[in-house]
């Protein structure tokens, strides 16, 4: 039974180091996940890897089953999540390339089915979303951070948009009136679902660019591509020490 499961986003539909033993097909009361689970050996510890926009990276934000996803993950037996995302940097220290482990997050998202408990129900369940990012689990990616020697902002508030288009200006301007720090397109509600399935959750993001507004002229998805594989080769660095420590 794998302990870790590690959700791949944008760059990271294939885990480098990763000996795989096998692939699942998971059918779910939701549907099916985007992805079959990959499980094998990373580190030394059992893992089980999903890609989050699919095999292929077809799947954008908004069209993505998280709810199939995480019920997939939790069915496997797995004690812990963490998810890899690109963000578009807000914050000064920001810059693309750079890893963040956010601690908290602020939902612009709309449409998407984002809760478990919403039909057949017995009684209405809520659940406590103070911390969103499960602190141990955080603690330990910073300090994996830390032992691999890569650059990380150690924390941050990760601002989630529906996409698949990329924010304006004017957007990016009033996610950092609201205290923002990063950008991205699939946090929420990945981070909740897995909240009320009571498993750990931790988020480890590579920023890919400037947000909209934060440089002169247009966002080049070359440079963002570019940024990414930059990026995910330290996530690499830091999932080695991580996976041994959870």
């Amino acid at each position: 039974m794998a302990d870790v499961a590690i959700i791949g986003g944008t760059g990271l539909t294939r885990l480098e180091g990763l000996q795989t033993s096998g692939s699942e097909s998971v059918e779910t009361p939701f549907g099916p996940p985007s992805s079959a689970l990959s499980h094998g050996i990373l580190a030394g510890r059992d893992v089980v890897f999903l890609a989050r926009h699919g095999a292929g990276h077809t799947l954008p934000p908004h069209k993505i089953n998280y709810r199939a996803n995480l019920w997939a993950l939790k069915q496997t037996g797995v004690r812990a999540v963490i998810a890899v995302a690109a963000v578009g940097g807000i914050r000064q220290d920001m810059a693309p390339a750079r890893l963040a482990v956010p601690d908290q997050i602020i939902d612009y998202t709309h449409s998407r089915s984002a809760t478990f408990f919403e039909d057949d129900l017995t009684h209405v369940t809520h659940i406590d979303f103070t911390y969103p990012y499960d602190p141990a689990l955080r603690q330990a990616l910073v300090r994996a951070c830390r032992e691999a020697r890569v650059d990380a902002v150690e924390d941050g508030t990760y601002g989630a948009t529906q996409g698949p288009r990329l924010e304006s200006a004017a957007e990016i301007a009033r996610l950092e009136r609201d205290g923002c720090t990063m950008v991205g397109m699939t946090g929420m509600p990945e981070a909740a679902l897995a909240r009320e399935l009571e498993l750990p959750y931790g988020a480890c993001a590579v920023v890919a660019n400037w947000a909209a507004g934060k440089t002169e002229g247009t966002i080049s998805m070359a440079s963002i591509e570019a940024y990414v594989r930059q990026g995910m080769d330290s996530v690499r660095l830091v999932l080695e020490r991580l996976i041994p420590a959870i």
